[in-house]
């Protein structure tokens, strides 16, 4: 794996000074310690977690910076660890008892932000994340009035889903939570845009500053307390373009190629978002660079297990040969850290290197096909 700590460092720049608040990197992203680095060297100083261990690993790396626990559930053990040991003091949830786990955890504590995650309608992004978190509209105004009666701070904070590719999901999840504002009656001090930012993978996505122009209007037309603060919780959109996989091609079958790298190691989005990705081929040293016609070709992983497999079509030199090495770029998001050792498989040794990315987007995939797709 191949980490370019330069262009992570810059893209957190860009991010940090366009967004109109607070970015808070999702560290389920990618939470290897040369991916860190670069986004604290890029000015990123909030960090969204969903654990203790990755609470523990950005405090033990970054004591200064603020940890917000935004996981909608969280046990009771890990809650008074966050709160007592590690200066947290701003906790999401969707449910009446989660509340109050988080009260009695925490002694009843009074220095608290808590924010009401709000579901949002299924399919609006190629990753949809609706129905496991999120509480409607007439729940989230009850946690709202029950969270001011308790003295603590109030929040609201949404997730379109994954890969949004779309500006007017935002936009729409902004004025739901006018909506909730408006009948609960309570001031926030915190508004959070979630997560959802997507990488740029075939070069028609839109750039996060987009997202920023469409957002900011409608933040502005909730006419918030002065003191609110607005955050975003990116993750792929700061490192899907920092780090590029190699893995050498095992086997051969007509187009079926088999890999010594898959979806229960670091290619796991090659599974979720398809062939988007773009791909390079590096030649055995015995054979000649390649002047053949692309083809595509369906990818397998090492494992024994029939699920390790990445539907393709994945556009390569139709003469690709065992030994032949593929460098498979923009997998910065999900690919260290969906890494298992099934089959013990785990093998990725991670490189840092000071290049730009290398790899253009994808040019043989369009964002129509993807979201055809997703659908």
């Amino acid at each position: 794996m191949l980490i370019r700590p330069r262009v992570i460092a810059a893209r957190a720049a860009r991010l940090v000074g366009a967004f109109p608040g607070h970015v808070m990197y999702a560290v389920k992203c990618n939470h290897t310690p040369s991916v860190l680095d670069a986004l604290y060297a890029g000015g990123i100083r909030h960090f969204d977690v969903a654990s203790l261990t990755e609470l523990r690993t950005v405090k033990a790396r970054f004591p200064g910076v603020e940890c917000h626990y935004m996981h909608p559930v969280k046990s009771h053990d890990a809650v008074r660890e966050a709160y007592f040991e590690h200066g947290v003091r701003m906790f999401a949830l969707d449910h009446v008892d989660e509340l109050e786990k988080i009260l009695a955890a925490t002694d009843n504590a009074l220095d608290m932000t808590l924010v009401v995650r709000l579901d949002m309608p299924y399919g609006q992004a190629m990753m949809c994340l609706s129905g496991k978190f999120g509480a409607s509209v007439a729940d989230s105004v009850l946690l709202l009035q029950r969270i001011q009666s308790t003295g603590n701070c109030a929040g609201l904070t949404f997730h379109v889903g994954s890969q949004c590719v779309d500006t007017a999901p935002f936009v729409e999840a902004v004025r739901l939570c006018g909506q909730v504002i408006q009948a609960a009656g309570v001031p926030l001090s915190v508004l959070d845009i979630g997560g959802g930012f997507p990488g740029i993978y075939t070069g028609e996505e839109p750039e996060f500053e987009l997202f920023c122009h469409a957002i900011a209007p409608e933040v502005q037309a909730l006419d918030l307390p002065g003191s609110c603060r607005l955050y975003c919780e990116p993750g792929r959109a700061l490192v899907a373009d920092g780090a590029s996989v190699i893995t050498r091609v095992e086997l051969r079958r007509d187009t079926k190629l088999y890999l010594n790298e898959g979806t229960y190691g670091s290619l796991a989005e090659l599974k979720y978002l398809g062939n988007c990705f773009p791909m390079q081929l590096f030649r055995n040293a015995s054979r000649d660079f390649s002047t053949a016609s692309m083809q595509g070709f369906d990818l397998y992983g090492p494992t024994c297990d029939s699920v390790d497999t990445m539907p393709g079509p994945f556009w390569l030199p139709s003469d690709v040969q065992v030994g032949d090495w593929i460098e498979i770029g923009r997998l910065g998001a999900y690919s260290a850290a969906l890494m298992t050792r099934f089959n013990g498989c785990a093998s990725v040794t991670p490189v840092l290197v000071d290049d730009a990315e290398v790899l253009p987007v994808c040019s043989v995939v369009s964002l129509k096909d993807l979201r055809r797709r997703a659908a």
